[in-house]
């Protein structure tokens, strides 16, 4: 059987360091002074375990709400004697200045800073203790970086870690003197106020600098490295006719990124000119990204006059023509957001632009880290192919968007496209190709969306994604997390309707068909109350809409043989509203049906029957008897409350009216004009509470009640409830049923007919029902 998309399991490497991570205390630490976490004396980590731990815990920091950060993880590294630390990669707020400080005296190798918008100057004199061993320095958009930290005035907590880093005064007496082995410098983002050209003056053996959205006095400054660099990224930079002249210097670049943001005003002129001169003086290339330039001119092969045949890589038969002075195809050519893209023949094996499928999946990939702005649009992109067309790289795709979902957990605009796009990539079109492990992967971005933005598109994208997924089983390995997001969707009293509608739909689908102690423990979270305040302002609007039918339904399913809350309900005036909606809904089957199996619930716990019988509520569900709303499941439902109460005997009836004879009398009567063969909107997991009514003689019409529900159920259903009947000891109970005098002969017959089902049933395990199938839409 061939794999499933996304099916590799991870390596024990990284199962064991996020066992150790998640129980530092009970593996490879203890409980110092002041509860301070200490590494133990016999623990010696080399660099390959110590860069993993450093890694993952701050990846878990970010995508893992249940993970708790510890304050002096860092701590854990500051003796290399015991751990050696060589490359660490540090992002978002997150990140201190004392974070940097304790692991200080490692001798690291590569260290990337990305969105530490926390760290401040003092940090920079943290990155001289690395200056002889760094090789590759990453220090990408951390914005205080170079500013001493400020305070309020007449303060006292001018060194506050715990608030974000508010900018001073500009730090102008750091520079990279001493960085003698630094190699790879990335300064994107780097402040106007700072001078790159004095910053980088001392680095003279630089093969690779990146100066995304950096604002340069001058540029002249970069040939000092026009032997030795191999990588030049300029994203965002305005570019002149000098600094044009002076990249053309740089003779040994493979890799040039001269791209721009499209939306980004600039006086520059794209000519082919330009690109003509790229080409023959950089021969060296084998990357280039020239996305977002408008050609000024048309350097493309006319249609009429392109190569003949399939789409080509090959230089000669380019359709740029520029790029007709390739020696060899490129690796990579970045053309996205131009019209460069959507020529035919394009020398490069791998191109970003909007064209096709692979071209959007490859501008994702290549700009999700350091350019969302890029990544939202193309993700927005993917989202229309996977809507409108059919996305072919499913795999590829999703773990994409999942990418940038984590590496963006707090950019709005990504959370939004990629939650879109998340919803036709998961649905019923593509799932059989998805494995266990990648759909997780999905809930769990989905989930972390939800807990980082309130903001109603994303609230709603998400949501309507995990309607793709069967609930509530692919959902159970975070069933109190989900659970805990819905409610509080559900909290305000002025929620957006749609999602008002596909959270109360989810709640319900997640208390359908799970253990007690699951709806136990939702019940704690508050989800009984906050159903019936949605029911509450339902009413108060006059409106029966599926928002107050699905929160009944869930109701419904959550009391389900669990008396905590059953008694939350009638703690939260739940017998009111259930008699608001019944007087103001008359007509409306499917809530009425709804409450009724709800309130079968609580009756089938012996200690809140009393609240139940009163001369109000027993008048109420006697008249229901009546009822053919939703074929025979509203009358039988009230019967099943009556038949409980019943059961406790007429010692307790302590009411003048109705009598109880009365209201027997009508049960009977009701249960003789059910039809047996009825198909049902029910679905028992177990018979304890209806089997509890066989054996005993205080109240027959319970017992027939009882009995005729097991006909109808085994008959309809053998192949579900036979062997349920079977294993729960029914078939022994229907036997005391035939043994007891008290019991009316037309229950015997029926307890009879049960026990031939069962047996014929034993003897042949066919569906012998005609292919019908029941609709478990409610209870448990």
């Amino acid at each position: 059987m061939a794999a499933k998309a996304g099916d590799n399991p991870d390596s024990l490497m990284t199962l064991a360091t996020e066992f150790c991570l998640k129980n530092l205390r009970n593996t490879m630490c203890y409980q110092g002074f002041k509860n301070k976490l200490c590494l133990r004396s016999d623990i010696f980590l080399p660099s390959e375990i110590c860069d993993k731990l450093v890694n993952t815990y701050m990846e878990l920091v970010h995508t893992n709400s249940n993970f708790e950060p510890e304050e002096s993880f860092f701590q854990l590294f500051a003796d290399p004697r015991s751990t050696r630390l060589t490359r660490v990669q540090l992002r978002e707020d997150f990140v201190r200045d004392r974070d940097l400080e304790a692991i200080r005296k490692q001798d690291l190798i590569e260290l990337h800073l990305i969105y530490c918008n926390n760290l401040s100057s003092r940090s920079l004199k943290t990155l001289i203790c690395f200056r002889e061993t760094l090789v590759s320095l990453c220090l990408f958009s951390c914005s205080n970086l170079f500013y001493k930290k400020g305070g309020a005035p007449l303060a006292c907590n001018d060194d506050s870690e715990d608030s974000p880093a508010s900018r001073q005064a500009l730090e102008t007496d750091f520079n990279f003197e001493g960085f003698n082995r630094l190699r790879l410098l990335n300064l994107g983002g780097l402040s106007e106020e700072v001078d790159a050209e004095v910053l980088l003056r001392p680095l003279k053996s630089l093969t690779s600098l990146d100066l995304s959205n950096v604002q340069l006095q001058g540029t002249t400054f970069l040939t000092q490295w026009k032997d030795r660099l191999t990588s030049l990224v300029l994203y965002n930079v305005d570019l002149s006719d000098e600094l044009v002249n002076n990249i053309l210097e740089l003779v040994n670049l493979r890799h040039l990124d001269i791209s721009r943001e499209s939306r980004k005003v600039t006086r520059f002129q794209m000519i082919g000119k330009i690109l003509v001169a790229l080409v023959q003086r950089l021969t060296h290339l084998v990357s280039l990204d020239i996305s977002g330039h408008i050609m000024l001119d048309n350097c493309t092969v006319p249609h009429v006059e392109e190569a003949m045949g399939r789409p080509s890589i090959e230089p000669c038969k380019s359709s740029i023509i520029p790029f007709q002075e390739l020696k060899r195809p490129l690796q990579f050519l970045g053309l996205y957001d131009t019209t460069l893209c959507n020529v035919t023949h394009i020398p490069a094996y791998k191109v970003t632009g909007s064209k096709n499928e692979d071209q959007v999946l490859n501008a994702i990939e290549a700009y999700t880290e350091f350019r969302p702005e890029l990544a939202h649009r193309a993700i927005n992109q993917l989202f229309d192919i996977a809507r409108i067309q059919h996305c072919g790289q499913l795999l590829r795709a999703l773990q994409l968007v999942i990418a940038a979902l984590k590496c963006h957990k707090y950019d709005k605009s990504i959370q939004v496209t990629g939650s879109a796009a998340l919803f036709y990539l998961t649905n019923t079109e593509y799932r059989s190709d998805q494995s266990v492990r990648l759909r997780r992967e999905v809930i769990e971005v989905v989930l972390n969306g939800m807990e980082q933005y309130q903001e109603v598109t994303v609230q709603r994208n998400c949501c309507l994604t995990l309607c793709n997924f069967s609930i509530p089983e692919e959902l159970e390995f975070q069933y109190s997390r989900v659970n805990q997001l819905l409610l509080k969707i559900l909290e305000p009293a002025r929620q957006d309707e749609s999602i008002q509608r596909i959270a109360v739909h989810l709640c319900n689908a997640l208390v359908c068909q799970v253990d007690n102690h699951h709806k136990e423990a939702v019940g704690k979270m508050g989800f009984v109350k906050t159903m019936l305040n949605l029911i509450q302002k339902k009413l108060h609007d006059r409106m029966c809409d599926q928002v107050m039918e699905f929160s009944w339904s869930a109701l419904w399913n959550i009391t389900d043989e669990t008396p905590d809350n059953c008694q939350m309900f009638l703690n939260c005036r739940g017998m009111s509203l259930f008699l608001e909606c019944l007087q103001e809904f008359p007509d409306k089957q499917e809530l009425h049906r709804n409450m009724l199996g709800l309130l079968g619930n609580v009756a089938e716990v012996k200690a809140l029957r009393p609240q139940l019988l009163t001369p109000q509520f027993i008048t109420v569900f006697s008249n229901l008897l009546d009822s053919k709303a939703d074929g025979i499941e509203v009358s039988y439902n009230a019967c099943g409350v009556l038949s409980h109460i019943m059961f406790d005997g007429p010692e307790v009836w302590s009411m003048d009216e109705p009598l109880r004879e009365t209201v027997m009398d009508k049960m009977w009567e009701a249960i003789q004009s059910w039809d047996v063969s009825s198909r049902r909107n029910i679905n028992y997991r177990s018979f304890e509470p209806i089997l509890r009514l066989l054996p005993q003689s205080i109240s027959p019409v319970s017992q027939h009640w009882a009995t005729w529900a097991l006909y109808n159920l085994v008959s309809v259903y053998p192949t579900k409830y036979c062997p349920l009947l079977i294993k729960e000891g029914g078939i022994d109970l229907l036997e005391k049923v035939l043994e007891l005098e008290s019991s009316h002969h037309e229950t015997k017959e029926m307890a009879r007919k049960v026990m031939e089902q069962c047996e014929n049933f034993k003897e042949d395990p066919m569906e012998t029902n005609h292919g019908q199938e029941v609709n478990f839409e409610q209870r448990g």
